[in-house]
């Protein structure tokens, strides 16, 4: 497995480097769209609305328009943002774990130390198991400024992507809020029936039934000689190469008082609002904005490399 992205997290003035691993892989049947009528790859090409040639990654930038103005944004404008250029997981609060709604969950990953000495790592994961509390960070990864809750798993600190608080809809359904009359004796029936389901969960037990289904007709269909040579079918591929950086690990001991220090300074001349940015700390930064739709929409089209292409269109059909 390969690190998707280096840095350190932000403990206080303690520095703890580490990489990300994903710690989830989609197990679904890759598919892909040709044509019906001599099994040809159909692909999409990006083609200019306004001189309509083909264009070329590297010369798509993304915009932004608000029905009337487009705004260009370079790779170059991209780069200057301060959290887009980041490498730091700030730890901004530790809150209990079960204030964490899991609507706001998104994807998770691993966090491995990346140093000869561990110690600060362990210090933390110790410090996560033994309070019972969920690290509420920040951090930048894919051109978006994130929020995330880091916990443990095991013997693993695991990173959870959390949704912004104006990117989660209120449930608002007044169908949902409408009352029925319930009688003791159905709901003493229904109880009943809940508690012959009840058991403890254990996710092996559970299967994808239709992924299952469909790698067994591919099996069959390749038995039975019903295929297509894929050289006739399939293009040349490409590879991305993906960069490292490692980072240092200060005193623990001297930048545990430190922190602890300059935390409580604030408090004795008059206070800082809860969750603020710990003095002496890296430089803060900017808040983060949700991104408008139009955005999204580049980001998509940005994203599909001459490689991803071929692997996603057919998803995305």
């Amino acid at each position: 497995m390969r690190a998707i992205w280096t840095g350190s997290i932000a403990f206080g003035l303690v520095n703890v480097p580490v990489k990300v691993y994903g710690a989830t892989q989609d197990h679904d049947v890759g598919l892909h769209q040709v044509h019906d009528a001599d099994g040809g790859r159909i692909r999409y090409q990006r083609h200019c609305e306004v001189c309509g040639k083909k264009i070329a990654y590297e010369h798509i930038d993304k915009a932004f328009d608000d029905g009337e103005r487009t705004v260009v944004l370079t790779d170059a404008d991209m780069g200057s943002l301060p959290a887009e250029q980041s490498r730091e997981i700030e730890v901004v609060q530790f809150v209990p774990s079960d204030q964490i709604d899991p609507i706001m969950l998104e994807r998770s990953y691993y966090l491995v130390p990346d140093s000869k000495s561990p110690k600060a790592y362990t210090l933390l994961r110790r410090t996560l198991q033994e309070t019972e509390l969920t690290a509420v960070v920040k951090f930048a990864l894919r051109q978006k400024t994130r929020l995330g809750a880091m916990r443990v798993r095991g013997d693993v600190l695991v990173l959870q992507g959390l949704l912004w608080a104006d990117e989660v809809r209120e449930a608002e359904f007044p169908e949902a809020a409408a009352t029925s009359k319930i009688s003791a004796q159905e709901m003493k029936m229904s109880a009943a029936l809940v508690q012959q389901f009840s058991t403890d969960f254990t996710p092996a037990e559970f299967e994808d039934d239709y992924q299952v289904q469909l790698r067994t007709l591919i099996d069959a269909k390749l038995e039975k000689g019903d295929s297509l040579d894929t050289e006739a079918t399939f293009g040349a591929t490409d590879t991305v190469a993906e960069a490292a950086d490692t980072g240092d690990v200060i005193d623990l001991m001297e930048a545990l008082k430190r922190s602890i220090a300059r935390k409580a300074k604030p408090k004795e001349t008059g206070g800082t609002a809860a969750g603020s940015k710990t003095a002496g700390s890296p430089a803060p930064k900017p808040p983060a904005k949700k991104k408008a739709a139009p955005k999204k929409k580049a980001t998509a089209k940005a994203a599909a490399t001459p490689t991803a292409t071929k692997a996603k269109s057919a998803k995305g059909a």
